[in-house]
């Protein structure tokens, strides 16, 4: 087995790793790395979590590159994500509470050249200054900003500790989820790196997260600014036809945060990704965890009251 990118870590211990993999408790220190542009669900991922202050302190929000129809390439795609999350913070009204970077302008073709941007910078200096407690990285876009940041200075993985949503269950064919197959690189780092990682899968597991735009607008319209926005971009994005729904991915990240129970992750041994995107397992790596389910009336149904109130 080819584990490509794992020679280039010391590797941490085992009893390390576990103990910084206990499920949080009290209040986290975190930063986001979002594609916020993206689609729609980063949009309530953000929400989410600037709404949940008694669970979270949100120290940075990172804009993550990405390229789809929404975008000219990876660079625009990081940018419009950028402005993206300021129109979010500002239908909350906190538009000036919380620092924002931009990222990288491109995906990873080789590790040797890490992307280096502010976010790489903060994201260093962020974790490296910290003594006791981890930062949590709440990932939710290609990991080209993290993987950069660790590749450049690999010890911040003692002091961070990444969920990222961008992976198929262990069990799946391919690995060819959005988030993963756009820095098939970064992600190899991300799994070898050694870093402290929990993997929330979309297949069988974030796609539980399904709304519509009837149950947004019962729950959400009126209620708020960005509970208007919310709704009106899901409007915006999707099919006006009987029966059609929305996955909102990405709330499964902050979801694990405030309330592990939601989203339980089994400890495992990291698996090898290659680069055809298949997983190889191996007894001797070092251990993560991967999520095997979302409650997702729980997760909804706090989501909702914190947005209402807002």
């Amino acid at each position: 087995m080819k584990d490509e990118y794992s020679g280039r870590f010391n590797r941490l211990p085992d009893d390390f790793i576990k103990n910084r993999l206990e499920p949080p408790s009290g209040k986290a220190d975190v930063v986001l790395d979002t594609d916020t542009y993206n689609e729609v669900d980063d949009q309530f991922a953000l929400a989410y979590c600037m709404l949940a202050q008694e669970k979270m302190n949100v120290e940075a929000v990172y804009a993550a590159p990405f390229h789809n129809n929404r975008s000219k390439n990876a660079g625009d795609g990081m940018l419009k994500s950028y402005d993206e999350i300021f129109r979010v913070l500002e239908k909350l009204g906190v538009k000036n509470a919380v620092s924002v970077f931009k990222g990288s302008e491109r995906f990873l073709s080789d590790a040797s050249k890490p992307a280096g941007s502010p976010v790489v910078d903060d994201l260093i200096e962020r974790a490296m200054n910290r003594k006791d407690n981890p930062l949590y990285v709440l990932a939710m876009g290609a990991p080209t900003n993290i993987s950069s940041a660790l590749l450049i200075e690999p010890g911040i993985r003692e002091k961070i500790v990444v969920v990222w949503l961008g992976s198929q269950p262990l069990y799946w064919k391919q690995n060819r989820e959005f988030n993963c197959r756009q820095d098939i690189v970064s992600s190899q780092v991300l799994y070898d790196s050694g870093v402290p990682f929990v993997d929330i899968p979309c297949k069988n597991t974030a796609e539980h997260l399904v709304t519509t735009v009837p149950e947004l607008e019962k729950y959400l319209k009126g209620k708020s600014a960005i509970g208007d926005y919310l709704c009106e971009i899901v409007r915006s994005y999707g099919k006006d036809s009987p029966g059609w729904s929305k996955v909102i991915w990405d709330i499964a990240v902050p979801a694990y945060v405030i309330n592990p129970e939601w989203v339980p992750a089994p400890l495992i041994r990291a698996p090898v990704l290659t680069g055809r995107l298949e997983y190889e397992m191996d007894d001797s790596r070092h251990y993560m965890r991967i999520a095997e389910h979302v409650f997702r009336d729980s997760v909804f149904g706090d989501l909702f009251d914190r947005l209402t109130a807002a």
